[in-house]
């Protein structure tokens, strides 16, 4: 049964006119109350103005794009491109679109307004239990950039093994045969998908992977670096390394520097991502480029038809990737 009014006070211990107050112009109402009525709210799930709403048009036409990242921001480059995808169509459909991190968003949860959505998309690594959260809300959800597995909720993803695969593929052509990767510790889908799309590539050329040509650093240049140095100074080190993205990719090219290795003399790196540091870097770095702003807009399709109950929409919708061949890339020649 959907709470009412009469239940919000009863939980809170204030009057109905209280409650209304609260919510219509919680500047006139004392902030103790506000918090009293608000947490009575959200215990209750209860959303005044969205019940209002679809007793006239059955929808709030309001929805929320979180980015669900350790220590993320609104600014971060590649979230952001999707954020650009998703205001873009979120405008022409005239929907009122909240953006933030998940982090914030769950530290306004005291807000009962915070929480008047009808739909909501997911970017990264979302945390199963805001998940469980909206779904026990009935707010519809989109994934992007992740897939839970036993979870059955549309998606929207990168093709990462597909871009992976592309990279490795353009190294073996220029005549690569000993072909490392290091991978940054991100979501774990994203991990296994790129892992899983190296390892598919190597075999398709019939290489033999070792354990020894594969790391895990953190997400930054510094951890990046220096777990490139280790790779690297193997005595058989490998003539290219494909970087779990282009952060990683920076941190190999510092690491190679400091060995007084030459990139793309004696050593070809991959990015992933294309993000605007690839022509930063000097070489200018090689890197798979994935239409963020596309993912963003498939986004919204995707929310607007599970809001509408459109069971024709698809599930998991993934866009195609791309190798964008810069400088870090150069032809390697073999003895024998």
């Amino acid at each position: 049964m959907r709470a009412t009014i009469h239940d919000v006070s009863r939980l809170s211990g204030v009057s109905t006119a209280t409650v209304s107050r609260t919510f219509s112009s919680p500047n006139q109402v004392r902030e103790a109350t506000r918090r009293r009525v608000y947490e009575a709210a959200n215990a209750l799930n209860y959303s005044p103005n969205a019940i209002a709403r679809d007793m006239v048009l059955q929808r709030t036409n309001r929805i929320a794009y979180l980015i669900c990242k350790k220590q993320a921001t609104i600014l971060d480059e590649f979230y952001a491109g999707i954020c650009e995808g998703i205001m873009r169509r979120a405008n022409a459909l005239n929907l009122q679109l909240i953006v933030s991190t998940a982090d914030d968003w769950q530290k306004m949860a005291v807000n009962a307004q915070s929480k008047q959505i009808e739909g909501v998309v997911l970017g990264g690594d979302a945390d199963p239990e805001l998940i469980a959260d909206f779904q026990a809300r009935n707010v519809s959800i989109v994934l992007v950039n992740n897939r839970v597995a036993g979870v059955d909720l549309p998606c929207v993803l990168a093709d990462e093994r597909d871009g992976i695969g592309q990279a490795v593929d353009a190294l073996i052509e220029k005549g690569h045969r000993h072909i490392a990767m290091l991978l940054g510790r991100f979501s774990p889908y994203i991990v296994g998908e790129r892992y899983a799309g190296f390892l598919e590539a190597m075999e398709r050329h019939g290489f033999r992977v070792s354990a020894a040509d594969i790391a895990l650093c953190g997400r930054d240049v510094e951890s990046a670096t220096e777990a490139a140095e280790k790779l690297l100074s193997q005595p058989d080190r490998p003539t290219a390394v494909v970087g779990g993205n282009d952060v990683i990719a920076a941190g190999v090219m510092k690491a190679a520097r400091r060995l007084g290795i030459s990139v793309p003399g004696e050593l070809s790196v991959t990015g992933f991502d294309n993000s605007s540091i690839c022509p930063m870097l000097e070489p200018e770095l090689t890197s798979v480029r994935v239409d963020v702003t596309q993912m963003g807009e498939t986004c919204i399709d995707l929310l607007k038809a599970s809001m509408e109950q459109d069971t024709r929409a698809a599930r998991v919708t993934v866009i195609p990737t791309r190798l964008i061949t810069r400088g870090t890339c150069q032809e390697v020649v073999h003895n024998g």
